[in-house]
């Protein structure tokens, strides 16, 4: 039982790890096409410009 349950935990911690690199790797890639590429100023992370992406998603 105990080996199972380290199985499970270096699986969750596997999973864990790997979604974290992906969000790290998202919000690098955000900061790239935004302030480099489209001269966006660091707007990327304003609650407007999210707001402005979500409503065009949403139709509101």
């Amino acid at each position: 039982m105990s080996e199972n349950l380290k199985y499970l935990g270096r699986q969750i911690g596997l999973v864990l790890l790997v979604l974290l690199v992906a969000v790290i790797l998202f919000l690098v890639s955000l900061m790239i096409g935004y302030n480099i590429i489209g001269n966006g100023k660091g707007s990327v992370f304003s609650p407007e410009t999210w707001q402005e992406l979500i409503g065009k998603f949403t139709g509101n």
